[in-house]
């Protein structure tokens, strides 16, 4: 290939080369939660294909604590993905998921990730990944390299990147100043798992400067850390017109377009969403700013990716795949499992619900507030065309007598002379159903919110409807981010308080057979719900985790916030109770240092006791101790539940600066009615008991650790002692 030749595949829309015959290629596609119409890619149309499964928005799916269910997700989407590039409609290489953590409740893009937790976001990123991409019976064959692909997942935004745009300052201009502490601990770890144990075949890098330099023009992030730190089997993208950026509104070492190019190219940027590759590439190589050896490195990655996927050479087990395989009745009730394993219920008093299918055969409901008939709502953004859809109120309809009356005519809800007759059908109704709520109008991509309150009326619309309500009133909150419903939550005329996310097409399916008691719910908060006083406290530009105590600021995440909240991280409830015991096993790691390894200094409060060895670097372990144990879950209800237990590990007591806990592992298990499961829990020493101090070192102390289990509602905890000793 000439220079030139080369140049012209490093843009998303490549060229092609005809005299070798190089085919073009259009690397931009999406598959957040579905085949998406995002990107140069993928396209709908009525003939060919009209639409795709909208499963569930992230946010909401995340909420399952269910493995098997996001690689089956996965599945079914790269499946539906397959079908439309046999057609003609779609790419092989997907940018999606989005694996970045909610640090700020604020944040526009909460719907498109798994939550706070970065352990969780990570699992989430391997399962969904793999789901993608695997193809069966290769999935870790000695060469990685060479492992043929079902589609080409993507992690991004890489990395620190959580500020869209709020109160003028947008993601385009933003310098996330950050810790190493945090970028290690949080910003990173997911895509690490990412990287490691999902094999993804890209990652894209962010719009935002990290401590004052682009993460596209990093080596240290890219080329260190991806690629050779991690050993990512793929290449690394921009996010769209991020060279661009860099160079017209960053003006980052007052670089020209072509210093701009060369930079990123060389800290390991092997693709351009945009055109900047394709413009000013050239001219840096005859500058002598960038050396062809460099495009040839990156065409490398690019390419390989290709031949993995049999772009050129064909893939014989998905040939087959064809329109039917695409929004099949299978994937449909996949859609509808997702959003009835993540809706979570919050408030549930007098065992109000489920109102009984039966009773309400032949009584009414009141179906009111601005989601009550939400279609593009429930599907979010990066949506694409769903196949069909399922609203709240197609959920009720022709099992009830409906009365529906809206009462806002949108979230914005700036009118309130619709409440009156919103107030009059639930004082004819036998239960009142109030879906109110959020959508991409308050938070989405390039939207953060400025606060924690439902819009305008909307608050009104629900209090006054439940003051004058005949029968039980249960609330419906669609959204991604928490809002502070305390006012509901306390209020005595609101029996029942339901989260169900953005639901996707089949949400108002979902939300019904779990108001009716057909699906006992089961899932649980993946972000904190803080009070609205929370935003007034600090900025959401301040990066840090943990408190500034100076500046009055709080923690963010459950791991370093310890005040009130309207409901805390993995909070859910259940049609049944469960209740842990906990047999016999072992409650504590005696761990002998070698002569090659030595202990570790920690930071302790004034006065307190200090082991003798406080800890040990993880760099110099080999990190094979292993601690497990068996807890029996009992269902101590009358009806069968599929229950999320989630374990967390608490540090030794008065390690300055450490986390109060952190998730460690969860399981999602079905148990019937009055009966009971055990279940195995096994965790690596250096992976769950580890800390990351304030030189961002990773070091398992040494102390009485803690091992909280939640059901939900309550924690069963116990000790488990981790002794350093020297030979």
């Amino acid at each position: 290939m000439t220079l030139d030749e080369k140049i012209g595949q490093l843009g998303d829309i490549t060229f092609g080369v005809p005299r070798l015959g190089l085919p073009q290629y259009n690397w931009w596609s999406e598959a957040l939660h579905g085949v998406s119409n995002v990107g140069h890619a993928t396209f709908f149309d009525n003939t060919t294909v009209p639409g795709a499964t909208s499963f569930p928005t992230v946010i909401l799916t995340s909420a399952s604590f269910n493995e098997s269910l996001w690689k089956k997700i996965g599945q079914a989407v790269s499946t539906e993905a397959r079908a439309m590039y046999n057609l003609g409609v779609a790419g092989l290489t997907f940018w999606s998921p989005n694996i970045n953590v909610v640090r700020d409740p604020r944040w526009g893009r909460t719907l498109e990730t798994p939550g706070e937790d970065p352990f969780v976001v990570g699992t989430y990123a391997v399962n969904y990944v793999r789901g993608l991409q695997d193809v069966e019976g290769f999935e870790n064959p000695s060469d990685l390299n060479a492992r043929p692909l079902k589609v080409a997942a993507c992690c991004k935004h890489y990395a620190a990147y959580d500020v869209d745009n709020w109160l003028g300052v947008d993601r385009y201009h933003f310098n996330a100043k950050v810790t190493e502490q945090d970028m290690m601990e949080t910003f990173l770890a997911p895509f690490e798992m990412c990287v490691k144990e999902g094999d993804v075949s890209s990652v894209m890098c962010s719009y935002n400067q990290v401590n004052g330099i682009p993460t596209c023009a990093d080596p240290r992030l890219l080329k260190q850390t991806i690629r050779d730190e991690w050993g990512l089997h793929g290449y690394i993208v921009s996010d769209c017109d991020s060279i661009e950026e860099i160079y017209k509104h960053q003006q980052w070492l007052t670089d020209t377009q072509e210093e701009a190019v060369a930079q990123v190219l060389k800290a390991g940027l092997d693709l351009d969403c945009g055109m900047y590759y394709t413009n000013f590439t050239k001219n840096a190589v005859v500058q002598g700013k960038v050396r062809e050896r460099d495009i040839n490195n990156a065409l490398m990655n690019l390419y390989v990716v290709l031949m993995r996927l049999g772009f050129f050479d064909g893939s014989p087990l998905y040939e087959s795949l064809h329109k039917d395989d695409i929004c099949s009745e299978e994937h449909i009730e996949l859609a509808a499992e997702a959003a009835r394993e993540g809706i979570v219920l919050l408030k549930n008093d007098n065992y109000s619900l489920p109102l009984s299918p039966d009773d309400f055969s032949y009584k009414s409901i009141a179906i009111i507030g601005p989601h009550a008939n939400a279609t593009d709502a429930m599907i979010g953004n990066y949506a694409g065309i769903p196949c069909r859809y399922t609203t709240p109120l197609d959920g009720f309809n022709g099992t009830t007598n409906v009365i529906y009356e809206p009462g806002c005519l949108d979230v914005a809800c700036k009118n309130e002379t619709h409440i009156f007759k919103a107030m009059q059908a639930a004082k004819k109704a036998d239960a009142t159903i109030i879906f109110a709520g959020l959508d991409l109008s308050v938070e989405a991509e390039s939207l953060d919110r400025v606060n924690l309150s439902l819009p305008g009326y909307q608050e009104q619309l629900i209090n006054q409807a439940a003051m004058v309500a005949k029968g039980p009133v249960i609330l419906v909150v669609l959204s991604a981010g928490g809002i502070d419903i305390g006012f509901a939550k306390d209020n005595p005329f609101i029996s029942s308080i339901i989260w169900a996310g953005y639901p996707g097409e089949e949400g108002g399916k979902a939300i019904a057979d779990v108001i009716y008691g057909r699906y006992n719910p089961g899932g649980r908060l993946p972000v904190t719900w803080y009070e609205a006083n929370y935003v007034d406290q600090l900025p959401m530009t301040s990066m840090p985790l943990r408190p500034i105590d100076e500046l009055g600021y709080p923690g963010r995440t459950y791991k370093f916030f310890n005040g009130s909240t309207v409901y805390p991280f993995g909070y859910g409830l259940s049609y049944s109770t469960f209740n842990y015991t906990l047999p016999a096993s072992k409650r504590a790691m005696n761990m002998k240092l070698s002569r090659h390894q030595q202990c570790r200094d920690l930071n302790y409060t004034d006065g307190t006791y200090r082991p003798p060895c406080p800890s040990i670097l993880v760099d110099d372990m080999h990190c094979k101790d292993e601690f497990s144990f068996d807890v029996q879950v009992q269902n101590n209800g009358n009806t069968d539940g599929s229950h999320v237990i989630i374990v967390y590990s608490k540090p030794p007591k008065n390690i300055v600066g450490t986390h109060i806990k952190k998730v460690i592992g969860f399981k999602r298990v079905a148990i019937p009615a009055r009966e009971s499961q055990t279940v195995n829990f096994k965790f690596n020493i250096c992976k769950s008991f580890g800390i990351v101090d304030f030189a961002a070192n990773h070091a398992v102390p040494s102390g009485e650790h803690t091992i909280i289990l939640d059901n939900g509602v309550d924690d069963t905890t116990f000790p488990l002692h981790i002794y350093l000793a020297k030979d």
